[in-house]
């Protein structure tokens, strides 16, 4: 058996990149729920969306000039920064394993980058000033239709472009109230909980699961409260520099390679009313 070198193993980095660039689209919540940015090369580390404000119109009288009115924009500012991945594959691993080492890597690399964009994601959750339960509320389809309803009282139609991810364990108190006996569980929405688990949408806003949920800051023991998200898609944005890319230097000393996976992106609240954060505490923790 020949022996993988540099030349051989860098034919691979191609199906690498793609692998990892495919698992970390499809293991990615976030990034299709958010308004995504690119930042070309030689343009800086940042990129300022530009924020503007509501403004109304009014009745005119005839023959009347209207007064003016002024638009003043805000911005956002996305920095981007690294972040990646590396492994240390031995020569000996590449000879002998049975399964394919490029999708192997592609895959880990690809669901390490994807976490870590969601996680950055769901970080901006606890700063958002609109919230509905509290760090001793367990989470029911009440208090989600109270956030959804706050994403309306601001202008937004949240028949579009509008989500809730809820954490695994809050999730199952919703389940709960869904499935109960006392909340119809003959409904298409509890049905669906009762067999699957899925609960698809609710109130016309589609429900996603993660576990990258993060915990509340609004208190200092926050063993089991959990920020969930309902948010429209211009609450957090995601700018990305340079998608997913692999390198691999060979390590002699070690008779192996690194391989280094990276990425360069940055994440923001652009519209902070964009967004309600369901402040849950899990029954089951």
């Amino acid at each position: 058996m020949a022996l993988t070198n540099t030349t051989t193993l860098n034919d691979l980095l191609p199906a690498i990149t793609a692998e990892a660039l495919f698992v970390a689209s499809e293991k990615s919540i976030m990034r299709g729920l958010v308004r995504n940015y690119t930042i070309a090369p030689g343009t800086g580390k940042t990129v300022t969306v530009p924020i503007y404000p509501k403004v109304s119109a009014a009745s005119l009288t005839e023959a009347t000039a209207p007064s003016a009115t002024a638009v003043s924009t805000d911005g956002a500012t996305l920095t981007v920064s690294e972040a990646g991945i590396l492994a240390t594959v031995s020569d000996i691993a590449i000879m002998a394993s049975a399964s394919n080492v490029t999708a192997d890597i592609g895959r880990l690399f690809g669901e390490a980058i994807a976490r870590k964009i969601d996680g950055d994601l769901l970080a901006l959750v606890n700063s958002l000033s609109a919230s509905v339960g509290g760090v001793s509320t367990t989470a029911t389809p009440a208090l989600l239709f109270q956030a959804i309803a706050k994403l309306r009282a601001q202008g937004y139609d949240t028949s579009n472009d509008c989500a809730i991810i809820l954490h695994p364990n809050n999730a199952y108190d919703v389940a709960s109230v869904l499935t109960s006996t006392f909340a119809a569980p003959a409904s298409m929405v509890g049905n669906a909980a009762l067999a699957n688990g899925y609960m698809g949408m609710l109130g016309g806003v589609p429900v996603f699961q993660s576990s990258l949920v993060n915990q509340s800051t609004a208190t200092s023991n926050a063993t089991g409260d959990y920020a969930c998200a309902i948010i429209h898609k211009d609450a957090f944005g995601l700018a990305m520099m340079r998608d997913i890319t692999i390198e691999t230097q060979r390590q002699v000393g070690v008779r192996g390679y690194d391989i280094m996976g990276s990425a360069i992106y940055g994440t923001g609240v652009l519209y902070n009313a964009a967004g309600v954060a369901g402040i849950f505490d899990s029954s089951i923790e």
